[in-house]
């Protein structure tokens, strides 16, 4: 199977799900979600920090996938983690930005996919 298949399912099935919840309940998120949450983010920095620079040195056009997760993604989901109840209205309205902007652009990938290989 295609790596970037498994990619774009991961993200639609677990991610996008996962982050929905946290930016629709808010404050109501449950504790050990916000814990899960700056672990991630601090997974999610090192490795796409990791990636970006391999790809950078690839001249990888690519890249810029990285360099989202390591600036935008990771800090953010970091921030929420460690404010917990006490993050405020305009992080989580970010995350859900992010989140549909995700949900967008694995929906159109795939649907590229189902063109690029029709059944």
């Amino acid at each position: 199977m295609e790596p970037h298949l498994l990619l774009s399912l991961f993200h639609l099935f677990l991610v996008i799900p996962f982050l929905l919840y946290i930016g629709f309940q808010r404050a109501s998120t449950q504790h050990w979600i916000y814990l899960s949450l700056l672990a991630l983010g601090g997974v999610l920095f090192l490795y796409h920090g990791f990636r970006l620079f391999v790809r950078l040195r690839a001249q990888s056009m690519s890249a810029w996938v990285n360099a989202l997760h390591l600036l935008l993604v990771a800090p953010l989901l970091m921030y929420i983690g460690y404010h917990k109840k006490e993050t405020p209205t305009s992080a989580y309205e970010l995350l859900l930005i992010l989140t549909f902007g995700a949900l967008g652009y694995h929906t159109y990938s795939l649907a590229k996919m189902a063109q690029l290989h029709p059944l």
